[in-house]
């Protein structure tokens, strides 16, 4: 058996992104990824079954990481308000930084690939976040609404703000970054 190279799967995720970006998951095929990683096409099936599960688990991947970024210096029982706020520049942060994720990410959610992603795992990575979310709920500082609705409002700006065919006549800076922020919470505040 041979023993798998991080530095082949992160090409892999790299590839596949930029791939799926640039022409879309059905031109994607297996050999181009890896052409495109520089690897053998033998060498994905080391770490994937098939292209299906390629994709998933690049996508899984995104979303774990956009968790992490989120979470960094997160304090699930602080102040939801500054927590939120302190998450929020943070998915601004890694979202500007890594936008070619994102439009992986939309793009799977609206194919049919995304019926093969366990939604409980992914949503497990962003479990602190719930978890403060249902307690500013509970304590009636946000309204009692679902919390995707809560979501939505909260971070859905973050994508529109950080995409440069969307907002180009906008100068972002921190205190614009501050302002999208109040306006998201003033949305889910009670």
């Amino acid at each position: 058996m041979r023993v798998k190279d991080e530095l082949k799967q992160e090409a892999l995720f790299e590839a596949t992104v930029k791939l799926v970006n640039k022409i879309g998951f059905a031109s994607s095929s297996v050999s181009k990824i890896a052409r495109e990683a520089k690897v053998s096409p033998a060498t994905i099936y080391i770490y994937f079954q098939n292209k299906e599960d390629l994709l998933v688990s690049t996508y899984k991947q995104i979303k774990q990481q956009l968790s992490e970024a989120i979470l960094q210096d997160f304090d699930e029982n602080g102040d939801p308000r500054e927590v939120m706020r302190q998450a929020w520049h943070n998915a601004f942060k890694h979202v500007v930084e890594n936008y070619s994720y994102i439009q992986f990410s939309e793009q799977f959610s609206a194919s049919p690939y995304a019926y093969l992603v366990n939604r409980i795992e992914v949503e497990h990575f962003f479990l602190p976040l719930q978890n403060m979310l249902n307690r500013a709920k509970a304590e009636k500082i946000l309204k009692d609404v679902p919390s995707d609705l809560l979501g939505v409002f909260l971070f859905f700006p973050i994508m529109t703000m950080a995409n440069p065919k969307l907002c180009e006549n906008l100068n972002i800076d921190e205190q614009l970054i501050n302002q999208a922020f109040d306006m998201a919470w003033d949305a889910v505040k009670r």
